[in-house]
């Protein structure tokens, strides 16, 4: 039997009468790397707001770590961790500092060891005393990352984490992503990059007016696409053709 750290259900959503979400399904199982794909405006914020009790739901039901996000809010808050699209760091402390802050106010034990042990598992100990507004992208994005992780939460969620980084600093965060959940935690990422879906995930979920109209593994959604012309070499489809090719047929029903 599947352990489901995530489950929604009917999700629906709009704003001002403009139905964002029209009955949105899925599930992420535990441990494992659910990206979300979607053009801009698809809501795939939206989805990642009201998982995270940032946003009520006008219907369905949405569950986080076995706690309902409309009932139980305080319960999800507890056990789940949210990086935005923007570095949300103090750029006046340093890295250190920010990361004992944090600690202080998730109210754990020794902040000072548990900034540390963060400093050192995301390579920023030589910068650890130096301004977070010193810091590269890719550096403020795996200080970002740390501060998400103090407390040790089950899930994360990352809301698009590399836009606007560098490919050397997309990697980085990558490497990242990966060892997360190679050590248990579950992560739901939402993204515009198709070849980070088919880096990182386990099973990849297209969003497109509202709903879901894919959902598999990377091999799964292959199969969607038409078969590849057997010539002198057969090509293998890339994401970025599969999402192309499912969102145009639903387009043109």
């Amino acid at each position: 039997m599947k352990d489901i750290a995530i489950q929604v259900k009917g999700l629906h959503k709009s704003y001002k009468q403009l139905p964002v979400l029209k009955g949105v399904d899925f599930e992420v199982e535990k441990g494992s790397i659910f990206a979300l794909l979607g053009s801009n405006g698809a809501g795939k914020t939206t989805i990642v707001k009201i998982l995270t009790t940032l946003l009520k739901h006008d219907d369905g039901v949405a569950t986080v770590g076995g706690f309902d996000v409309a009932s139980k809010p305080d319960h999800v808050r507890q056990s789940i961790s949210l990086t935005g699209q923007f570095a949300a760091v103090d750029e006046i402390l340093t890295g250190r500092e920010n990361l004992i802050l944090i600690a202080k106010l998730r109210h754990l034990k020794n902040p000072r060891q548990v900034a540390d042990d963060m400093l050192k598992r995301f390579g920023l100990t030589d910068a650890a005393d130096r301004k977070a507004s010193t810091y590269s992208g890719g550096m403020r994005r795996r200080l970002d990352i740390a501060l998400s992780l103090v407390g040790n939460p089950q899930i994360i969620f990352l809301d698009e984490p590399t836009t606007g980084l560098d490919p050397e600093a997309r990697i980085e965060v990558w490497k990242t992503v990966k060892e997360l959940a190679d050590g248990g935690t579950t992560i739901f990422l939402t993204t515009q990059y198709l070849d980070e879906a088919e880096q990182l995930a386990d099973r990849i979920a297209i969003l497109h007016e509202g709903r879901i109209i894919a959902n598999g593994t990377l091999s799964e959604l292959k199969k969607l696409f038409p078969q590849a012309k057997v010539e002198y070499v057969e090509k293998q489809p890339s994401l970025e053709e599969i999402f192309l090719a499912i969102v145009g047929k639903k387009e043109a029903m």
